[in-house]
């Protein structure tokens, strides 16, 4: 099923029970040999943010990474199928096939390896156009927002330690998140994007389903999704990354249920990786379909088997952080998670209540081989979200769960963006949730603070972390400067000082530490200073600590 939010939809299964031959069809060629692409000429096929994203995270270039090779799928398409999409990852293309005849001429074409039927869904349009980005500059950030600015947002960003991570600075400029769902209608005339809109962050889409760039329709889910990340209302609503810029792709029919959407995540995974993504965000999941024949089982669920959640971790091997909603089956016959939640490379996210504890319809894991899913959890009952009609509310789901991680996540990545990849925020994220030294089936790792990955991801172990206070600071001795760090486990007001031997203050700083951050200062002109033994004091609402310090001779 679908994990779209609590939103009701009309399910139309498209094959009765006396038609036998299943016209949606999945074919996977032998080889690249003759594709006119080349490695060596990787703008001709992947956008320079892309291979930037590459490059950062030192991932070389693959054959997967070639696209299908286009006289292949012209070949099958002379046959009289009917283009539905296509996959370099998997070398393959999906069509409508008319009859069996058709099929028997496709799997004789001496190039295809495989033939498998994907689901029914008769369309006639065009694949997607070529795709660049061009966007927004990383810039700094310096005015706080207060609890009063996020209005009802606030709990939902504020449990994750966002808003500290706000206040530091990093609220998703640069970063490109491209959100895969039923679709976005009015988000190019709601108020609530409007920041989005005039400063054009809205980089481009593309609708999978029905093949064309019409992305501000269909089904309100994506729109609600897009809303908890990129709505900007101070006073009223600031979702968890208002600042970063946004791919917005269609891949789910939201009036029926088949296996092709699988097909339709992985082409605009495909598509999100060749434009430069940074994260993905998906709040779909796939565990049965309408016709019951395709249906997976748990034991498909181990993030090896489902096309989709392979698809799910070879984005995660091109450098893109996949966040995954992990489904809303906890009370339901099918209590587990979905698929590509299930993916090895995949940060599934649970959902809990407002005060923290797990929602009764958040799905359990472990993945049938043993992983531990949900990896987090967000609140995702009674999430604050954009309603269908342009006002701000509430609503039940993973769907909002996912998306508000997802957000902090870009923010998170922003703040290390030259230093760590995709796996090291990944990673981080679980290591700083409060369940991390006794997961378990509900919670995973539990809920991450944000402010806390942060730190972990600067080389502060979790175990260091339950100290009260970090202060390195160096040179010591020193001459002109000195610098230093005061990590702070809390927001509070710290008074730094640097005093001499008679207890005389020669240097003071004042400022406010947010929670789980590191406080950077420095004292420089420090050369008049007599020669001898001063001491650094740090005076902070939770204790004041001391460090000795030796005066070089000028």
């Amino acid at each position: 099923m679908k994990w779209l939010g609590f939103i009701a939809v009309i399910l139309m299964p498209l094959l009765s029970s006396g038609q036998s031959f299943q016209k949606q069809h999945w074919i996977q060629f032998t080889n690249k040999d003759n594709t006119p692409y080349e490695l060596t000429q990787p703008l001709e096929f992947l956008s320079q943010r892309a291979l930037d994203r590459r490059n950062r995270q030192h991932i070389q270039l693959s054959e997967n990474d070639l696209p299908v090779d286009p006289s292949y799928i012209q070949a099958v398409l002379n046959t009289g199928a009917e283009y539905l999409t296509h996959s370099k990852w998997f070398n393959s293309v999906s069509v409508h096939v008319p009859d069996s005849v058709t099929l028997v001429e496709i799997k004789n074409l001496p190039f295809v390896l495989n033939t498998e039927p994907v689901g029914k869904k008769e369309q006639n349009q065009k694949p997607y156009d070529k795709f660049e980005f061009v966007g927004a500059e990383k810039s700094a950030v310096s005015n706080d927002f207060t609890e009063s600015d996020y209005g009802i947002a606030f709990n939902q960003i504020d449990m994750l330690g966002g808003v500290s991570l706000h206040n530091l600075g990093f609220r998703g400029e640069g970063m490109l998140i491209a959100i895969l769902d039923a679709g976005f209608p009015n988000v190019d005339v709601f108020p609530a994007f409007d920041s989005l809109r005039n400063d054009g962050r809205i980089i481009g889409g593309w609708d999978f389903v029905s093949r064309n760039n019409s992305i501000y329709e269909d089904n309100s889910h994506g729109m609600s999704v897009l809303s908890t990340m990129a709505a900007n209302v101070p006073g009223e609503f600031i979702g968890t990354a208002p600042k970063a810029s946004y791919l917005l792709l269609r891949t789910e029919d939201g009036a029926v249920e088949l296996p092709i959407e699988l097909d339709y995540w992985v082409a605009a995974a495909e598509f999100a990786d060749s434009a430069g993504a940074d994260v993905i965000n998906s709040s779909l999941g796939y565990t049965t379909f309408d016709n019951s024949q395709y249906d997976f089982s748990y034991a498909d669920m181990d993030g090896n088997t489902v096309r989709g959640s392979i698809g799910a971790d070879i984005t995660a091997s091109k450098g893109i952080l996949v966040v995954n909603s992990a489904g809303n089956s906890g009370n339901n016959a099918w209590q587990y998670i979905g698929s590509p939640a299930d993916g090895d490379s995949v940060l599934a996210i649970g959902a809990v209540t407002p005060e923290g504890y797990i929602a009764n319809f958040s799905s359990i894991g472990p993945s049938s081989d043993g992983d531990i899913k949900p990896n987090v959890c967000a609140q995702g009952q009674a999430a604050a979200i954009l309603g269908s009609g342009g006002t701000f509310g509430v609503g039940n789901g993973t769907s909002f769960s996912g998306p508000i991680m997802a957000g902090m996540v870009a923010c998170l990545w922003q703040a290390n963006l030259d230093s760590a990849t995709n796996m090291d925020v990944f990673h981080a994220i679980e290591a700083s949730a409060h369940k991390f030294k006794t997961p378990d089936h509900l919670y995973g790792y539990g809920i991450p603070n944000f402010a806390k990955a942060n730190l972990i991801l600067s080389g502060l172990s979790p175990t260091n972390l339950d100290k009260s206070e970090l202060f390195p600071v160096y040179p010591n001795p020193f001459s002109d400067q000195i610098n230093g760090t005061f990590y702070s486990s809390g927001r509070q007001d710290v008074v730094i000082r640097l005093v001499n031997s008679l207890g005389q203050e020669v240097r003071r700083i004042e400022r406010t530490a947010e929670d789980f951050s590191g406080l950077n200062y420095s004292f420089s002109g420090l050369h008049g200073l007599t020669q001898g033994l001063y001491t650094l004091q740090i005076e902070s609402d939770s204790g004041k600590f001391y460090q000795k310090m030796a005066k070089l001779r000028d």
